[in-house]
């Protein structure tokens, strides 16, 4: 089968991004399939472009660079801008490449166009993959503010469920928003996936000499908007009052449009327990997972969050290591139904924070709930497993 996949972020370890198109793919590849994937040079990956475009191939995977890169310290209007050039310059492949399916993964909403000319114009069977809601989730948030923009987005992302043969979503919560909107159509949930031989396995080397002693509680992750960084700020503030001993240390690893105004803010607020130490490729953050209490995930309190597919999580489970969480969707549940993390309070932060410290310095509570992330992580979240099932629902849309 020859599957070419439109994903503007295309990563692998090496980068300091998301890895499930290169993970889904290798695996694809080694079945025997045929795999382009047409993407850019993200700056978070590690895919890098010499030209406007540019051929390469990475374990197999066939890669088409179109350098039209995306950036969250853009923006919004030049973020727009390059995802429609990208996707502009995209339809040529779906227009003219050999394939027996398209697949195209959102977001950026845009992303749809070559997916749904190669349903119009080629008749060719077609994939569209929901990472995120949009413009749900750009309406929510008021980036799309006059109502024509609103409603051309709207009718866009109507327009590439009509013209998808299967639509792929990373979280039950988004299958129920769209199923709730679109009548008659296939949709599949094919979740974010736990990297149980990156993150799971033996790791070597050493933390720092500043992390002896200390209980760990690491974020890994965009510094943006959405991800809510202001709220850890507040929750290390209340920590430091009631954290005596000075155990608690909050790492946060990655990069972002807000990450200047927070180190300011810890600056302004003196806090000692929290450190942002910027991007690091996938491959070194084994160390510090697997070194920690827990992990952290927090986004926005909105109805759109909730239904998000963070891979923070599942390479946490893959580490045998808790969450502490904030949204109110299908994450929460999943917690209270499998004990593999605590559920904290966006609106009490006082709350959240002895919370977390009561759970933190339990270490059998701990134990308990590091063995039932892991258990998800080998079963439910099993990148091997998610691969051959999603192979299967693209099969079935081939032959049919």
């Amino acid at each position: 089968m020859r599957i070419l996949l439109f994903y503007q972020y295309f990563g692998t370890p090496k980068g300091s991004w998301s890895t499930r198109i290169y993970e889904l793919s290798m695996r694809w590849v080694n079945e025997g399939h045929k795999v382009t994937v047409v993407t850019s040079p993200y700056e978070k990956s590690d895919i890098k472009s010499s030209g406007f475009i540019s051929h390469q191939e990475i374990d197999g995977i066939k890669l088409i660079v179109i350098n039209s890169a995306d950036s969250n310290k853009n923006s919004f209007i030049v973020r727009v801008m390059k995802a429609i050039l990208f996707s502009l310059v995209s339809v040529w492949y779906s227009l003219t490449s050999k394939y027996d399916i398209c697949l195209a993964s959102s977001g950026p909403i845009t992303i749809g166009l070559p997916m749904i000319l190669a349903k119009k114009i080629r008749n060719k069977k077609t994939v569209f993959e929901v990472r995120d809601l949009w413009p749900a989730g750009a309406i929510e948030l008021n980036l799309l503010k006059s109502g024509f923009q609103k409603k051309l987005a709207l009718w866009f992302e109507k327009s590439c469920y009509k013209n998808a043969d299967l639509i792929v979503t990373a979280s039950i919560g988004q299958k129920r928003h769209i199923a709730s909107r679109t009548l008659n159509k296939r949709i599949e949930v094919v979740p974010n996936a736990s990297d149980l031989d990156l993150f799971g396995g033996n790791v070597t080397g050493q933390l720092p000499s500043w992390t002896t002693d200390k209980i760990l509680l690491t974020h890994i992750g965009s510094l943006g908007l959405i991800h809510n960084i202001d709220y850890w700020m507040n929750i290390a503030e209340e920590i430091s009052k009631i954290d005596v001993k000075k155990q608690v240390l909050m790492v946060f690893i990655g990069d972002g449009a807000d990450k200047e105004r927070l180190l300011q803010h810890k600056e302004k607020m003196n806090l000692t327990n929290i450190l942002f130490l910027g991007l690091k490729p996938k491959i070194e953050l084994p160390i510090w997972v697997q070194n920690s209490h827990a992990t952290l995930f927090a986004t926005l309190d909105n109805p759109v969050q909730s239904t998000c597919s963070p891979n923070k999580i599942f390479d946490s489970f893959a580490a045998s290591r808790p969450i502490i969480q904030t949204t109110k969707g299908w994450i929460k549940d999943l917690v209270d139904q499998h004990n593999c993390g605590i559920n904290i309070d966006l609106d009490r932060p006082k709350d959240a924070a002895r919370n977390i410290m009561d759970f933190v310095m339990d270490k059998e509570r701990v134990r308990v709930a590091g063995e039932n992330a892991y258990f998800l992580a080998e079963n439910e979240f099993n990148r091997d497993k998610l691969a051959s099932t999603y192979l299967t629902y693209l099969e079935s849309i081939v032959n049919e």
